[in-house]
């Protein structure tokens, strides 16, 4: 049997901003899948085709990115240690996702360098969200 703690301030501040941002990537996935005429606005054509050249599993690993750090969110909240779990595997999938963006796209040719921006930030954040709801594990406020 493992006792719990009961979470400083800091945990429900960072958790509540963790499901806010993860909110924001949950729209971003349903907007470039499903809200075409939105990506027309907000894109060059030429950015547009490199959104379209990529590959159909590319869509199915920002889903499971964004909806497994999403529900790890609201695990987090609940004080559920299979937080960690969800933490992880959104980790592994915005790693392989960023790193095809990064590295096998010519991301940097059509929007620039300044598009590898927020990638390594979403890469920080997930890397942040693993490895702090491990430490809150460690602590006993999650269970």
């Amino acid at each position: 049997m493992t006792t719990t703690t009961k979470p400083n301030t800091a945990f429900w501040i960072i958790a509540v901003i963790a499901l806010i941002w993860n909110l924001m990537g949950t729209f971003n996935f349903l907007a470039s899948n499903f809200m075409e005429d939105m990506l027309s606005e907000a894109y060059s054509e030429e950015e547009l085709m490199l959104l379209e050249s990529l590959p159909s599993w590319y869509a199915i690993v920002f889903g499971v990115a964004v909806f497994s750090g999403l529900l790890g969110c609201f695990l987090l909240l609940l004080r559920k240690k299979a937080a960690i779990g969800l933490f992880f595997i959104s980790l592994l999938a915005v790693l392989l996702q960023m790193g095809y963006w990064i590295f096998a796209t010519d991301v940097m040719d059509v929007m620039g360098p300044q598009a590898i921006i927020m990638p390594l930030v979403v890469i920080a954040i997930c890397i942040f969200l693993y490895f702090y709801s491990k430490g809150a594990k460690q602590r006993g406020w999650l269970n």
